[in-house]
């Protein structure tokens, strides 16, 4: 068993600012597991996603409308403030840091960067939940259905555009969500199947010079997988929970470390950082 000590950081959490989490996931509620398991730091990244957008944004220029049978809201920017400085307080001996995962960033570039002009984060994460269609952002989970292999391709391919067109985020998240959804069960998800497609959105990635999130809600990438990203010259690696409640923070995350070392990523500058190659 690996020492609290070799663990990283989690830089994915979620609380009750988050428009699809409970209100009794609280920061506090997080940073006292976070401490339990020894993790040096945790990063609060609250959903931002738009139902509104700027009319300079890209989703305006593609004709598109609304998010079809959508739930999300917006952040409460000044009551999450107020709870970050005040576990802040609570926890010294924990590294704690704002964010936000940018649902679909590079369709509502203005949107995004209105935001994070008023509220500037540490922490940026970029994320591609919902697929256009119809004039309509749509689930990815909602299109699998109907054509699980062709969705998977086109969700991959958007990946590429999504980081050639927007810089705003550090790190990509969860590279196959829709495999959350798979038809039948995950477990008839094949990886290889998509190796082509993978290795294009490692090489688009690495060129940014940006970090690839391992991430342990969603089926854990492979070591092949994250290997796909070194050898296409992936430079770091983030560790992410995705939690949505207090008891999932750092889950998994002695085997998400076994994975990314032996795709040959190591600790970087010092526990607060990036795995690096």
């Amino acid at each position: 068993m690996r020492s609290p000590d070799d663990l990283p950081p989690d830089n994915h959490v979620h609380t009750h600012w988050s428009w699809d989490t409970a209100d009794s996931s609280t920061m506090r509620r997080a940073c006292e597991r976070a401490v339990q398991l020894g993790l040096p730091a945790i990063a609060f990244t609250e959903h931002l996603d738009f139902t509104v957008w700027d009319p300079d944004d890209r989703a305006t220029d593609e004709g598109l409308v609304e998010r079809h049978a959508s739930r999300h809201a917006e952040i409460d920017v000044a009551g999450y403030f107020a709870e970050l400085a005040e576990v802040r307080d609570r926890f010294p001996e924990l590294r704690i840091w704002s964010g936000v995962e940018t649902g679909e960033p590079h369709l509502f570039a203005t949107s995004v960067a209105a935001y994070l002009r008023d509220a500037p984060v540490d922490r940026v994460l970029g994320s591609l939940h919902s697929l256009a269609q119809d004039g309509r952002l749509y689930g990815v989970g909602h299109l699998l259905w109907d054509d699980a292999e062709g969705t998977m391709r086109r969700y991959l391919g958007e990946l590429v555009d999504m980081i050639e067109s927007s810089d705003v985020f550090q790190v990509l998240a969860h590279v196959d969500f829709p495999r959350r959804y798979w038809p039948g069960g995950t477990h008839r998800y094949v990886e290889k199947t998509y190796e082509e497609e993978y290795r294009a959105v490692f090489r688009a990635l690495a060129a940014t010079g940006r970090a690839l999130e391992v991430n342990t809600s969603s089926p854990l990438a492979s070591v092949d997988q994250v290997r796909w990203f070194h050898e296409e010259g992936g430079e770091a690696v983030s560790f992410g929970s995705d939690a949505h409640q207090p008891t999932a923070v750092g889950r998994h995350f002695e085997l998400a470390v076994d994975v990314v070392e032996a795709a040959g990523f190591r600790p970087g500058r010092d526990r607060f950082d990036f795995w690096r190659r």
